[in-house]
Order: C-alpha cells, then sequence, then structure tokens
C-alpha cells in the first residue's frame, strides 16, 4: 500500500484557523494529491475532497459520526444530542422524523410565509433613512418565517433578540474567544427556552397544530418507543430553526452575484423557474458556506492504494469540492448555465453535505434552502430597486462561516411593484 502524503509540520489546528475553506485545497497543490494527511488538535486527520472522495465518505459502512464533531462546535453550532452525532438505524429513524416535514404542501406553506414577511419587511425599508444591512435583515425575515412554519411562538418584540442568539451560534462555530462564548451563550439560552416549550406541548398546556415541526419532535419517540429527551428534542428543533436562518448568507451572496454580474439581474426579471433556480444552484456551488464535514473510519479499508485505519478521522471538503475542476469546468467562474446540463449527482453539489438524504448526512432543509432562495432572488430582481453603496465586498475566507465583509448594505429601497401587487 502507498503512504499518504503528509502535510508539513507537527500540528496544523492554527493553519486551518488562518487558512478556512482554503485548507484543504492549499495542501492538495502544494503535495500534488487530493489526499493527504495533517494533525489538528494533535491527532491525525485524514484531508480529501472530490466527487469519488464524497461517495466514499458518505458509505455508512465505512464511516461512523458518533462523537466526532469537535466539542466547541456541538457548543455553539450544532448542540449535543441531535441527528448529526447519530448513526445506522437510529440516524436514519430520526432522519425520517425530519423528512415527514418535507411534504411538497408543507413547503409549499414555508415559501408563502418567506414570501409575505419579505414583502412586510421590504416595505418597511423602504422608510429607513440608514443603511440597511442586508445579511441581518434577510436573517430577521427568514426567523419570522421560520418560527412560524414550525409552530414556535415568536413574538413581534423578541424578534431582535431570538434572530441574534441563532445567528450568534452560526458565526460563534468556527470563532474563538468572545465570539466563541457569544455563541454558548446563545445555544445555552435557546436551547432552555425550546426546552421549556416542548415540556409545555408534552403536558398539553401548549396546543399546536399536529403538522408543524414542534408538534412532531415534541411527540417524536426512538426505536424503543421512548419520548426524545426534552434537551435533544430542542436541539433537534433548533437544527430546523438555525440552518433555515442561516440561509440568509446565501441570500446575501445571491445579492452580491447580482450587483457583480448586472447582466443577470436584467436576464432573471423575466426568467422563468428553472433559471431562476440555475443561478440559485450556482450561487450554492460558487460561494463558501459550509466548508468541512468530518467522520471517522469504521473499519480499516483501502481506497485508491492508501489505508484508512480504524479510528482515522477523515475530513470531507465541502467547499472544495463544489469547486472540483474534475466535477466542474471552470470552476472558479460564476456560471449558472452550468446546471442546464448538470447531471444531478448527489455528490459533487455539496454545500450542505452529499449523499441520500434519507439515509446519509446530508442536509434535510436542502429544498426549503432553495426554495426560500428562488423567494429572495425574485424579490430581489422583481418587487423591489435599491442602491449599493460603496463598501467592503471583500469575502474572508478565513472566516467560517464567511459573508462580504460589510455584510452586505443597500440604501434606498424602492417597492413600487409591492404596492402594485394584491395585499396580503
Amino acid at each position: 500500500m502507498a503512504q499518504i502524503p503528509q502535510d508539513s509540520g507537527f500540528d496544523n489546528t492554527l493553519s486551518l484557523a488562518s487558512d478556512g475553506y482554503q485548507f484543504v485545497r492549499k495542501r492538495q497543490r502544494e503535495l500534488q494529491s487530493d489526499i493527504f494527511e495533517t494533525r489538528l488538535m494533535l491527532r491525525k486527520v485524514i484531508c480529501i475532497s472530490g466527487e469519488e472522495a464524497s461517495k466514499l465518505f458518505y458509505d455508512e459502512e465505512l464511516f461512523e459520526r458518533k462523537g466526532v464533531t469537535p466539542g466547541r462546535v456541538n457548543k455553539t453550532l450544532l448542540g449535543e444530542g441531535g441527528v448529526q452525532g447519530l448513526d445506522d438505524e437510529a440516524h436514519r429513524w430520526r432522519k425520517q422524523m425530519f423528512m415527514s416535514m418535507m411534504t411538497p404542501a408543507r413547503l409549499k406553506d414555508m415559501k408563502n410565509a418567506m414570501s409575505r414577511h419579505w414583502d412586510d419587511a421590504a416595505i418597511k425599508w423602504e422608510t429607513m433613512r440608514d443603511d440597511i444591512v442586508l445579511l441581518d435583515e434577510a436573517e430577521k425575515v427568514i426567523a419570522r418565517a421560520v418560527f412560524e412554519w414550525t409552530g414556535v411562538p415568536l413574538e413581534e418584540a423578541d424578534v431582535e433578540e431570538r434572530t441574534a442568539d441563532i445567528a450568534a451560534m452560526i458565526e460563534g462555530a468556527g470563532a474563538v474567544g468572545r465570539d466563541h462564548w457569544r455563541g454558548r451563550s446563545a445555544r445555552d439560552r435557546t436551547e432552555k427556552w425550546i426546552s421549556d416549550i416542548i415540556e409545555d406541548v408534552r403536558k398539553k398546556k401548549r396546543q399546536v397544530p399536529e403538522g408543524t415541526a414542534l408538534y412532531i419532535i415534541a411527540n417524536h419517540r426512538d426505536l424503543k418507543g421512548r419520548l426524545m429527551d426534552k434537551g435533544h428534542a430542542a436541539v433537534d428543533l433548533l437544527n430546523i430553526l438555525r440552518p433555515t436562518v442561516a440561509i440568509g448568507r446565501f441570500i446575501v451572496f445571491a445579492a452580491l452575484a447580482l450587483h457583480e454580474h448586472p447582466e443577470m439581474r436584467r436576464k432573471l426579471k423575466a426568467a422563468g423557474d428553472d433559471e431562476i433556480e440555475h443561478f440559485v444552484q450556482e450561487v450554492r456551488r460558487f460561494y463558501p458556506f459550509f466548508p468541512f464535514q468530518m467522520a471517522r473510519v469504521r473499519k480499516e479499508f483501502q481506497w485508491r492504494g492508501f489505508t484508512f485505519p480504524k479510528g482515522r478521522k477523515v475530513m470531507l471538503d465541502l467547499h472544495g469540492t463544489n469547486r472540483d475542476p474534475r466535477s466542474w469546468k471552470d470552476p472558479d467562474e460564476f456560471r449558472p448555465e452550468r446546471f442546464q446540463e448538470w447531471d444531478e449527482s448527489a455528490y459533487n453539489l455539496i454545500p450542505q453535505g452529499g449523499g441520500d438524504h434519507y439515509r446519509n448526512h446530508r442536509c434535510p432543509g436542502e429544498w426549503i434552502t432553495i426554495d426560500l432562495m428562488k423567494v429572495a432572488v425574485r424579490k430581489l430582481v422583481s418587487d423591489m430597486d435599491y442602491d449599493i453603496p460603496e463598501q467592503d465586498l471583500e469575502i474572508d475566507l478565513s472566516q467560517m462561516p464567511t459573508a462580504p465583509n460589510s455584510r452586505f448594505i443597500i440604501q434606498n429601497v424602492r417597492t413600487s411593484n409591492l404596492r402594485l401587487a394584491p395585499q396580503h
């Protein structure tokens, strides 16, 4: 067996923090290999990327996830006891719970909620004299929509605070110092609040419609017929709320793409649904979202002449796979039309993970992501006009997750098209 190429240095945790999304890609170029071994937090990790590597990574007979995610990520982004840390039948059973919410009717409800709350916000933006920070505003719009959709109560007076807490969990995932502890505090506070709501639902103190996520998760039972621990139930309810609010970053990247490619804005005004979706998919492919996923080798095996020892951690480069020239022609160019001929592989477009929605660790909210992005793009190109002042639109790839440095500022919003439309 050949030896896996080795990254230089005794430990490269600090390099991961400084290189961010470019960590794997940079070393692949240096080592001229799409597989290499490094040390992170003093432990050996095999790094891989690309469509074939993605197919390998999501083979459940070879890899497991339980206990793999770094504790600091669980304390901020993912929580403890949620679906991401389960394996085998327990994972599939819990995943089925999530997938039961993704019916066409419920997805349509989510799109409608997003559209209504965006229109309400856009009309308010029209009256604002201060700069409008699109990332912050998009997160609040999505929060209003997803809280409504899940059945979790959210008073208007609490929108700012609850959205800020969820945003802090997202931003704290790859942070150190103050931002990390802010994310931890936000998660503790939010989990406690949602745990109390779940308890009220179970005790019949709060009535919620049966088809909502709150009802389904509060009443979900494991393979032995037991109700989930209410803390774990809170984590999985947050596993709907938090990733949905995170779509605000994709919406900002869509706005950035429209700004950097003004011809797209003109084209999409008269576009059909397919063209809008091609644009959305290219935004998801091109711009950085979630950087990596981790797993652990279940049993020793060989791949491409290399040995993967039992217990070794493996890191799949999501962003690098989305930019892999073996799957994407001219991958560093923004070309929505490439999706006219996309093979719809579950392993080459993986901004939210890959594999099968029902069996693997692919995000169950991927359809919601695409739908909400399409709603936002329609609003941005057809239902409102706005000015974009001078600002810092650079994307810092050392920040995980990242966004334009200015978080995308708009001014002088005009909503004449909304005012001509039927009001809800």
